[in-house]
């Protein structure tokens, strides 16, 4: 027979290797529940990818139903005007382009070239900063999609094939998605600090017409002495 004492400490083994047993049975269960409760880092990007969605559409939620159906579709669904039947793929005039949706300024007439595509496209943009660049690879091509920060409006495309001196590149970008504000209207509509980019175009043509008629004049014949010599009676 085991003795008493013996029993007595067999049995009190039993008991705290039980306990020890259920305690991390305890804390392992607990870890399950907490990480099933924890959203995954791919939810987290979703949510968070939402949210920012959410609040950009209740910032611009007047201006999104202000858009003509082709606006609609192009900067919200990534949609394509037609080329050469669009708003501004011949407009000459002088100004900026902003997006339609959150009027933050993208590109410049300055930067505007006719690439013969039927799109407006440009060098570059008015600011780096509000023009993002993101993979496409949709319609079973591999392009460059380029949208707006501000608004995340999608604008058009953006390819290598640009004028070589101004860069390389061209941002062939739908009318639809762009505001055109010309440059005498820049002042009252709130971009004035952008005047200051057409300010200097405007003393280079001066420039440009000084020194043009300056030779013209240095050729000129000179007049004709009166007879008699001195002033005409």
């Amino acid at each position: 027979m085991t003795p008493i004492p013996a029993l007595k400490a067999l049995i009190s083994r039993m008991t705290l290797r039980r306990s020890l047993q259920a305690l991390c049975l305890g804390v392992l269960v607990s870890a399950l529940i907490s990480h099933a409760a924890e959203p995954s880092a791919a939810d987290g990007k979703k949510e968070s990818a939402s949210a920012v969605d959410a609040v950009k559409k209740a910032m611009f939620e007047e201006n999104l139903k202000k858009l003509t159906p082709i606006q609609r579709q192009v900067t919200q669904n990534n949609g394509t005007e037609p080329a050469f039947r669009n708003e501004f793929w011949n407009n000459h005039r002088e100004g900026i382009y902003v997006d339609i949706v959150s009027g933050k300024p993208l590109f410049s007439s300055l930067e505007k070239y006719d690439s013969g595509c039927g799109w407006p496209s440009f060098t570059k943009p008015i600011e780096g900063s509000e023009v993002l660049e993101k993979k496409d690879t949709t319609h079973g091509m591999i392009r460059t999609e380029v949208r707006s920060k501000t608004a995340d409006s999608h604008l058009g495309h953006v390819f290598d094939d640009g004028p070589a001196d101004k860069g390389g590149l061209r941002y062939c970008i739908n009318s639809a998605s762009l505001k055109f504000i010309p440059k005498e209207d820049l002042e009252k509509a709130g971009y004035g600090s952008y005047a200051k980019l057409f300010a200097k175009t405007e003393e280079a043509k001066k420039l440009e017409t000084k020194e043009a008629a300056a030779p013209a004049a240095a050729t000129a014949p000179a007049a004709p002495t009166p007879a008699g010599g001195g002033e005409g009676k």
